[in-house]
């Protein structure tokens, strides 16, 4: 757990100071839950592991609430165990059992009980209808691998239940954390009104969204780079948080772990080709969806990474033409994708740490600009979707769009460049195909906002605003 006077989360601006709060915009909706629903329904709080569920959980109860009372399931007591095992037919004697055990008192509709890991005892999940018709208290529940069949399949999933997704630390949060306040406003007001930065302006903020890029938005990573301005300890939490992921991976991923090993190993090397759909033949030759289709849905489900896939018809409903078995797999945090890549070897053989610095990065460059991406869209609600068309007759009809966002109703193409491109003709010819049926279309790259050719053109720190 993070130092409670280093890392505080605090959902009120006015309440920041610099250097030793962080807030995080998911204790908003937590209020929002808290304050509309009143205990009509518990809330899950679904994220990667290290992801910062516990902590804000507890956070929130201990601001919000008289009294919480946190139960580990992943590291439950055997006479907790006892508790939920032989008392949950009475829950005077249930309550009064765990009141006492962890030293709490619990107020009637004063007090919030977390259920973490919930999904290491999916009976606690089940328990949750009971309890929140009985009333008494407020259900936080937080977990990992949530939907996955071996923590359901014995269950009748509450309906009393809210599912909320936790990401990773955006951009504008890893700026809270730097203590700056203040930049993330201004790029809204110049997104909006589409008005240029200006140089010198345009050179700070993306000085700071490499170092975003580098360090990611996993809080422990965020804390110790906050401390210290230094990559290389920001990169030991990393590849402890990378080990831990393998290790849950070998642990719970049963019958196919193999497989998702080799898919998220193999993560790397695929986002850093030109074509970086997932291609299952890098990893075994003539390999077929349908036998990694577990796997993959299992990195999905534990959140580890960013699925996107191929949409066939760019209309509004993307997923109606969801292609499945043609996708792109994004890291879900960009920062592990930096220390992913060199997991083997020493801090400073590690060069993304340099050319991302000294924005010389060539080669990966589209690797990470495309992984940023991703995660910042997934970070404010959008699905991912890409839009590829291949034609073996003709190569004038091939295209892949990076991205396909819906904006305004209408369905809009984003591809993501490098500062010095030169042309856009898989957008071009895209815009020309569906013409009259798309919004408008964005290029995010690495300079000034610029509008060419009827092409909005936006810093990629700027993907937060789409």
């Amino acid at each position: 757990m993070l130092n409670k006077s280093a890392f505080f989360v605090y959902n009120k601006v006015t309440d920041l100071k610099a250097g030793d709060r962080v807030k995080r915009k998911i204790y908003d909706r937590l209020l929002e839950w808290k304050e509309k629903d009143k205990g009509s329904c518990a809330l899950l709080l679904d994220g990667a592991r290290r992801v910062g569920k516990s902590y804000i959980a507890q956070q929130f109860g201990e601001n919000e609430y008289k009294s919480y009372l946190l139960i580990d399931f992943a590291h439950l007591p055997q006479e907790v165990m006892y508790i939920f095992e032989n008392d949950i037919n009475d829950f005077d004697l249930l309550f009064n059992k765990l009141s006492a055990y962890y030293r709490k008192t619990l107020y009637k509709r004063q007090t919030l009980i977390i259920f973490d890991e919930v999904q290491r005892y999916p009976k606690a999940r089940e328990l949750i209808k009971y309890l929140v018709a009985d009333g008494r208290y407020d259900y936080l529940e937080t977990g990992s691998l949530i939907s996955l069949r071996m923590n359901i399949e014995d269950i009748v999933i509450p309906s009393e239940e809210e599912h909320v997704e936790m990401f990773p630390m955006d951009f504008e949060e890893f700026l809270w954390a730097m203590g700056d306040e203040t930049t993330v406003p201004f790029l809204r007001d110049c997104f909006e009104n589409l008005r240029p930065l200006g140089q010198a302006m345009h050179k700070r903020v993306m000085n700071d969204f490499r170092q975003y890029i580098l360090v990611g938005g996993m809080p422990q990573a965020v804390e110790a780079y906050r401390k210290s301005r230094n990559f290389e300890e920001t990169d030991r939490i990393k590849k402890r948080i990378l080990t831990l992921y393998r290790q849950d991976i070998t642990k719970f991923a049963k019958g196919y772990e193999a497989k998702v090993l080799s898919i998220f190993d193999e993560m790397p090397s695929q986002l850093s080709k030109t074509e970086k759909k997932y291609k299952l033949s890098s990893i075994e030759k003539g390999a077929r969806f349908r036998d990694y289709e577990n796997a993959f849905l299992w990195l999905t489900e534990a959140m580890i990474v960013n699925d996107c896939h191929n949409a066939t018809e760019p209309t509004v409903g993307l997923s109606m033409s969801e292609e499945h078995t043609t996708r792109k797999c994004y890291m879900a945090d960009t920062g592990l994708l930096v220390t992913h890549s060199f997991m083997d070897d020493k801090f400073t053989d590690n060069e993304l740490y340099r050319d991302i610095l000294l924005d010389r990065l060539h080669v990966n460059e589209g690797m990470l600009m495309e992984n940023i991406v991703a995660q910042e869209l997934r970070a404010y609600g959008h699905r991912l979707f890409f839009y590829s068309r291949s034609d073996t007759d003709s190569r004038e009809n091939n295209m892949e769009i990076d991205f396909l966002i819906r904006r305004k109703r209408k369905i809009c193409g984003v591809e993501v460049k490098s500062g010095g491109y030169r042309k856009h003709s898989s957008l071009d010819k895209f815009r020309n195909k569906f013409q009259g049926k798309l919004g408008q279309s964005y290029i995010l790259y690495t300079k000034d906002i610029l509008i060419k050719e009827d092409v909005v053109h936006l810093p990629v720190y700027m993907a937060m605003f789409l």
